[in-house]
């Protein structure tokens, strides 16, 4: 079955003293790291979607900077059959302090539960694209890296 739908999903890349700052969630029964952000809402604009994300996720205020990676390649949804998903990851800047707990261990949740969300940071110097659970994010950790290099 072809898709016939896109999924366009927008995230944050917040560096701040050499690490990376990723989500480590619990949803629909699995468990994914990825980077703040989601799914963009019809009607929205692409920074507007991001701000909204941060904001919902973290409770911060960011600034939105350049766009660092677009997927070139087909990609289709972990979740659903009929959807192509399409990422943009953008460097942002946090205009108000992180107001989330910031674990040091992956998916170090209250409880792993539907919709757990952690937040931590992962040193530069040790980022590499295992990290991450999805392909489109494991193949940004080689731009990502090129940008900061």
């Amino acid at each position: 079955m072809s898709p016939s739908k896109f999924n366009i999903r927008v995230y944050g890349i917040l560096i701040q003293n050499q690490a990376l700052l990723v989500s480590d969630e619990f949803r629909m029964g699995m468990r994914m790291t990825k980077l703040p952000g989601g799914g963009l809402e019809f009607g929205e604009g692409i920074e507007e979607g991001l701000k909204r994300e941060w904001m919902e996720e973290l409770r911060a205020l960011i600034q939105v900077g350049p766009i660092l990676y677009v997927n070139p390649f087909f990609q289709r949804s972990a979740f659903s059959k009929i959807e192509q998903v399409i990422c943009l990851y953008y460097k942002v800047s946090c205009m108000s302090p992180l107001e989330v707990e910031i674990v040091e261990q992956p998916f170090d949740f209250m409880e792993e539960k539907e919709g757990a969300q952690v937040f931590r940071w992962i040193p530069l110097g040790s980022l590499t694209s295992d990290v991450f659970t999805f392909p489109i994010d494991k193949a940004m950790v080689t731009a990502l890296k090129l940008h900061i290099a």
